[in-house]
């Protein structure tokens, strides 16, 4: 079972690149879905994910239709939306029959209204205050989804303890 942050029509390049670093520290895969609202070489890019893309295993899709005709039946896709009846912590993240894919949407729209709308099923939130803002940070947003399923998935392959040690070995 892989973890996928997959992310629709991303428009900030910080945000990706923030989140590439977080997918290269937790061993998920990265999607991107086009068109971009920037050159993945741009240099805000590449400074939000300092000198982790090297560890970043990336993956392009032309679109949303290109994307969806990857996965596999077994694969449970997740859409991290704020219009979801669903917590993001209730689903089982722990269950090994397929990958885990988490899409999220364009930082200005969302996800496509229409898609949403035929796979409520598939839909999870993070609860907020709407009354204060109209989202999270996408960065910070992708963090909580994937350390959730990560926790549940007691943070197999990644590192529980650190030291000190460590970094001096490095």
């Amino acid at each position: 079972m892989t973890n996928h942050v997959v992310l629709f029509e991303p428009v900030m390049p910080a945000n990706t690149g923030n989140i590439a670093r977080t997918t290269a520290g937790t061993n998920a895969v990265l999607h991107l879905i086009e068109p971009l609202g920037f050159e993945i070489s741009d240099k805000t890019v590449k400074r939000a994910g300092l000198d982790y893309w090297d560890h970043v295993d990336l993956v392009m899709h032309k679109s949303l239709p290109d994307f969806l005709a990857t996965l596999k039946p077994t694969d449970q896709l997740y859409l991290v939306s704020k219009f979801a009846n669903q917590d993001y912590t209730d689903p089982n993240y722990a269950d090994e029959s397929g990958d885990h894919y988490f899409l999220f949407g364009k930082e200005t729209t969302g996800l496509p209204e229409v898609f949403m709308r035929q796979n409520p099923e598939k839909a999870i939130r993070i609860p907020q205050n709407d009354d204060h803002i109209r989202s999270l940070n996408l960065s910070n947003t992708v963090a909580i989804v994937l350390y959730e399923a990560l926790r549940q998935q007691d943070f197999a392959h990644l590192d529980k303890i650190h030291t000190y040690e460590q970094d001096k070995l490095k």
